[in-house]
């Protein structure tokens, strides 16, 4: 059986982030990563992909290429895990042990829990910037929409119920959106029809976000979950709760952005490292397995209660790196995740509030500005910056800027 010091599921932004870091903290570490995918996508840009501001092609590179050096890339996924025995078995049949486990496999999207929508995404005007094969369609769908005085003049945008990675990409393409058919000058009604109780989970920033509601005109309706779309006759259906009841909404519409449902990959939630939710279970602060001592667990698949962002690798991957070495040295876990997440919440083409927050929903900004004002140089940061950031720092295992910025709370 194959051997491994420290095995990584997963090879997306947190598995490729915590791997380099190991490597840059103890070189000598033996690490493999277990991921089946021959490319690599900086799926924040997919958001900027739907706005027709990025391709699709901008966003990959090969796994390969981002793979740190001295670490074993096995190319095929988990199919089960045996974390009495210390096992991972893999889809081509290999049975892998490892001294330390690192949970990365992110989230899964459930497309099949919404009727009709598996048959109707990617024709019709119904589109997703959650998947890499249909966002290029959202830009596609934006420019043909025509709008009008009924329901063809409806573009709706959904939010599924949390947990979902990147909670404020749904109401993102919704403002751009708005954006270009303001200056077409078109007949549109945008509807922004999310599960959530309220626009943004962060009150800081759900202040300035309802302003941002009221200036473009967005028709914003709350706890409402998208259960079916008929694109025979364009309509979405809502399921609709009011406190202790609900009931059904039918909405037209003539463009639907669909967030799908998701959750923890079925080889994690049936393995037993799942909690309940089918999320790993460790703990919040040292990401450290709450029954199996010798599993971490980080990115989006991870059962805390934070939001699911790449952003929030950042604050993560040096926790599981500390935590990782101290459990090998035989000494206590002292590094804690703060919960740390960012959000750049494009507001229109050239505008970006830039939410980063914690556990406590405390805003903790980057820049020495106010973080709830919409700024031209935060949309810059997002379409620039970020990008280059994540391909040659994040990857690559380099810690959070934050720290090189004067003016900022360390």
């Amino acid at each position: 059986m194959p051997h491994h010091q420290i095995l990584i599921v997963g090879g997306g932004a947190a598995g490729i982030t915590v791997a380099a870091q190991l490597k840059r903290a103890r070189n000598a570490l033996q690490v493999a990563i277990l991921e089946p995918a021959s490319e690599h996508y900086y799926q924040p840009g997919w958001t900027l992909v739907g706005g027709g501001v990025f391709s699709m092609a901008e966003t990959r590179r090969a796994e390969g290429d981002v793979m740190p050096a001295g670490v074993t890339w096995i190319q095929e996924g988990a199919a089960g895990f045996d974390p009495e025995r210390q096992v991972v078995r893999t889809s081509g049949g290999q049975e892998l042990s490892y001294d330390v486990l690192i949970v990365a496999a992110g989230l899964k999207l459930c497309w099949d829990r919404i009727k009709g929508l598996p048959e109707a995404l990617g024709q019709g005007g119904v589109c997703s910037n959650y998947s890499r094969e249909f966002a290029p369609y959202t830009w596609e769908a934006i420019q043909a929409f025509k709008g009008g005085s009924n329901g063809a003049g409806n573009a709706v945008f959904t939010c599924a119920p949390m947990p979902i990675k990147c909670p404020g990409a749904p109401q993102k393409i919704a403002y751009m959106a708005d954006d270009v058919f303001k200056t077409k000058g078109l007949q549109a009604r945008v509807i922004y029809a999310t599960a959530t109780p309220g626009i943004f989970g962060v009150p800081t920033y759900a202040a300035p976000l309802r302003e941002v509601v009221k200036r473009h005109g967005i028709d914003a309706r709350y706890n409402h979950v998208l259960t079916e779309v008929r694109p025979e006759s364009r309509e979405a259906v809502f399921t609709v709760k009011d406190g202790e009841n609900s009931h059904e909404e039918v909405i037209p519409y003539g463009l639907l952005h669909v967030t799908p449902p998701m959750a923890a990959p079925d080889v994690v939630a049936s393995s037993p490292l799942a909690a309940s939710s089918g999320f790993v279970e460790v703990d919040k602060f040292t990401l450290q397995h709450l029954r199996y001592p010798n599993v971490f667990s980080m990115g989006d698949v991870s059962g805390i209660p934070n939001s699911k962002t790449a952003a929030a690798v950042r604050g993560q991957a040096p926790v599981v790196v500390a935590n990782l070495l101290a459990h090998l040295d035989g000494k206590p876990l002292e590094a804690a995740y703060d919960g740390y997440s960012c959000c750049p919440l494009i507001t229109g083409y050239g505008k970006v509030i830039m939410a980063e927050f914690n556990y406590e929903q405390e805003p903790v900004p980057s820049f020495p500005l106010d973080p709830t004002k919409e700024r031209w140089i935060m949309w810059f940061v997002k379409r620039k910056i970020l990008p280059s950031l994540y391909w040659n720092r994040m990857l690559t295992g380099a810690q959070h800027e934050r720290r090189f910025i004067p003016g900022v709370k360390r």
